[in-house]
């Protein structure tokens, strides 16, 4: 009996710690950083590639690529982790599912990227990977050889915590944000009764955006931290526009909670200066 009982205890502890390993909990990966302007090869023309990686190194998703004919042979880190050699980063074999893609480009500016929390299953979009430790790798290249480019990673724990961090400036990014925002909990009030006819536009947005609605009585901004960024009420029967500045917050994502008294919507918006 006392054996039996043993293994039983065994098998459920054993349940309780497959469970807890393979948690794959959905939510969305905002990045946001800023390039240093360098000069090279052809004044500020430069290559690119964002892409996540598991915390060993492992490929999970390329994000952005950017880079021409000439340029082939200047991401050799992220074409190897992407499947292809590092001569050439335009070959099909580097694996560019759900990433934006283009040519060499002409300068250096802000790149924001949103990971949906799911790996790729050959040209098409995978399922959530299991939650732990990843990180967010770029690739920057503006110069022949191996002084003309730099490669540095952000980690950040995927689970059912939100991440925050605003990882410190260096001689080549600055301006960096990481947030991992879970789907199951976000720290925000959760309660929303009704769909209401809203719309908030441009999202991203720089910091000034704009709430459509046909009526509405309060609205409110949080960030993912729970807090109040802004809260007015307006009190107003009819349609309306209600612009809205959050330019004095940091970048990021937040959520735009609209009511009329009887029914309430939440939105999310991203804010990318």
């Amino acid at each position: 009996m006392k054996k039996l009982l043993f293994n039983l205890a065994g098998i459920a502890l054993t349940i309780c710690f497959s469970a807890n390993v393979s948690a794959q909990t959905a939510g969305t990966l905002t990045f946001t950083y800023t390039p240093v302007s360098h000069s090279g090869y052809s004044g500020t023309k430069n290559v690119l590639a964002v892409w996540i990686q598991t915390s060993t190194g492992g490929f999970v998703k390329t994000k952005l690529r950017y880079a021409g004919g000439s340029t082939s042979d200047h991401l050799p880190t992220w074409a190897v982790n992407a499947g292809g050699s590092a001569n050439n980063c335009l070959s099909s074999s580097c694996n560019k599912t759900d990433a934006t893609t283009g040519a060499t480009l002409s300068s250096f500016t802000t790149k924001t990227i949103t990971w949906d929390g799911k790996n790729v299953s050959g040209t098409v979009n995978g399922t959530v990977v299991a939650d732990g430790s990843y990180k967010v790798t770029i690739q920057s290249t503006w110069n022949h050889g191996t002084s003309g480019t730099v490669t540095r990673s952000f980690t950040f724990t995927k689970g059912t915590a939100a991440d925050h961090q605003t990882p410190a400036n260096d001689a080549n990014f600055t301006n960096i944000t990481l947030d991992w925002v879970p789907a199951i909990t976000t720290g925000v009030e959760e309660r929303v009764s009704d769909v209401q006819e809203i719309s908030v536009y441009p999202n991203p947005t720089n910091g000034i955006f704009n709430v459509d609605f046909k009526k509405a009585d309060n609205i409110k901004v949080i960030n993912m931290l729970g807090a109040a960024v802004y809260e007015e009420k307006i009190e107003q029967a009819a349609a309306g526009t209600k612009s809205i500045d959050i330019t004095n917050y940091a970048n990021g994502i937040y959520f735009i909670y609209v009511s009329d008294g009887e029914k309430s919507s939440k939105h999310k918006i991203i804010l990318n200066k």
